[in-house]
């Protein structure tokens, strides 16, 4: 397998893990507050917080805080998709093997 899919491919589950991650925050967040003192609220919301930080950089002042999380995760899901479509695209090279 090429390089070039090797790294997309790991770019790929390292958005996906950090897609979970917010999925997983959003999910304790909907519990209530005392769910939000928990350890693994605490260890997901540091793993998100540099996406979650870029969202609340790129969106305009306007936006309100609460939005910004689900702004990430929708951000996150269109980098997931672009990278699929560059590991697919690169997959569909003739005389390459992807497993």
């Amino acid at each position: 397998m090429p390089p070039e899919i090797t790294v997309l491919a790991t770019l790929r589950a390292l958005v996906e893990v950090a897609g979970l991650m917010l999925l997983i925050r959003g999910l304790m967040w909907s519990f209530g507050p005392k769910a939000r003192t928990n350890f693994i609220y605490g260890l997901v919301t540091v793993g998100s917080m540099p996406f979650i930080r870029f969202a609340r950089a790129i969106t305009p002042r306007a936006v309100a805080d609460r939005y910004v999380p689900a702004i990430a995760f929708v951000l996150l899901f269109l980098l997931w998709l672009m990278l699929a479509l560059g590991v697919g695209t690169l997959c569909a090279r003739p005389g390459v093997q992807c497993v």
